[in-house]
Order: C-alpha cells, then structure tokens, then sequence
C-alpha cells in the first residue's frame, strides 16, 4: 500500500513534551495549594486532553470528587499556555523521517488532544510552518480522539482515503482512534506508555525507532 499521507499524534510522538505537561500541572497544584505529581504519573494522565489531565491530578491529590477542578482549570489554562513549550523537543530521528516524508511527496498533519491553540503553537516553534499541511488539537464542538471524527475529515482535507493514510501515536487511545478511522495504525515505543500497554492496544505495528516508520512508508515492511 502506498500511503499518501500521515497524522501524528503530538506529546509522546513528535515531541517529548512530558517536562512542559508536569511542570504546568505542578505549578497549578501549588498555586491551588495541592500535592504535586510525580512525571510517572503525569505520563499516565496524558492523553485524552487537559480536563482529563487535572482531574487525574486532583485525584491524585486527595480531591476524588473534583471539588477544585474549576479553580485548577482555569490555573493550568493560564500556567501551560506560558510554559507548553518549556523543554520540548522532538524525538530522536524524527526531523530526518519528516523530511524522508516529505520527499515522497506526503501530506502530514498532527491531531491531539491537546487544546488547539497550544497545539499550533508548539508544532509551529518546533517544526516550523512549512513540514505539516493541518495541526489540530482539541476543539469544542468536534469530539476528542478515540473518535474518528477530526481523522477522516484530515484524510479528506489531503486528498487520501483512510486505507491510503497512515495514523502515528503512542497511546491505546491512537489505537482506537487509528483503528475506528480505517486507517492503519503504528504506536512507537518511546513515548508516555510501556510496550505492554502498547501491544494490549492491538496497533497495527509497534515500532522501538523513526528508521522502522521510513521501512513502512516505502513498503519495506
């Protein structure tokens, strides 16, 4: 199969964002007077965006029936927009494979759960304006990944039918999403879940490196 493009998921994919995610979470909970988190636990809470985040952290932090989350809301907002580029960097071997992607003339977008005005600026102080056609984070109105919503309606913005585009994360909830979406699915290894979470998520394939990804795309694999 030739794939005529690819959506990435972002935090644990494209960038090792996990210093920026518990750095704002735990400047929140001190200023709402909380138990910070370790970044273990951040890398659990990761994933199905930031509401989900914090009310993992007040959980964590004793307040099960959320009674902060409005007050802890509102501070994250404000402390991550400030800080969601705070020692973000790509992965290892990802800037070569997106160049290696585009040569082959693919269409690249990111889709995460992560608000969209972050998400744009991250991808755009990380990566520039010219690698990705479409960056998408979490919108009101449109569901957040596992649905496949803002996936199909990517594909169609490129051009590709969902068996023609190739869906990247690093989490059982890229899985689903991938999966629900028809698309074929890779998870990698080095981002924010172990490899048995990984492989009990069913991908497609699960790769350790970006040179497996680049094997894909040319039908190495």
């Amino acid at each position: 199969m030739g794939y005529r493009a690819c959506i990435f998921d972002l935090d644990g994919t494209l960038t090792d964002t996990l210093s920026s995610l518990v750095f704002s979470v735990n400047e929140t909970m001190k200023e709402i007077g909380m138990p910070q988190i370790t970044r273990d636990q951040c890398r659990q809470f990761v994933g199905n965006g930031a509401k989900v985040l914090i009310e993992e952290a007040l959980k964590a932090g004793g307040d099960e029936k959320l009674t902060r989350f409005e007050e802890a809301f509102e501070a994250y907002g404000r402390i991550f927009d400030a800080n969601c580029t705070y020692q973000v960097k790509p992965y290892p071997g990802i800037l070569e494979m997106l160049a290696q992607m585009k040569e082959r003339g693919m269409k690249l977008g990111v889709l995460s759960n992560k608000p969209d005005a972050q998400a744009v600026y991250v991808v755009s102080e990380i990566f520039g304006k010219d690698v990705f056609e479409a960056v998408q984070g979490q919108k009101e109105g449109i569901p957040r990944k596992p649905d496949p919503t803002a996936a199909l309606s990517m594909a169609r913005q490129f051009g590709a039918r969902p068996e023609e585009t190739l869906y990247i994360g690093d989490s059982e909830v890229d899985a689903a999403t991938g999966k629900a979406a028809g698309m074929d699915t890779v998870l990698v290894s080095w981002g924010f879940r172990s490899k048995e979470a990984l492989r009990a998520a069913s991908p497609n394939r699960l790769v350790d490196k970006t040179e497996e990804i680049t094997a894909i795309i040319r039908g190495e694999e």
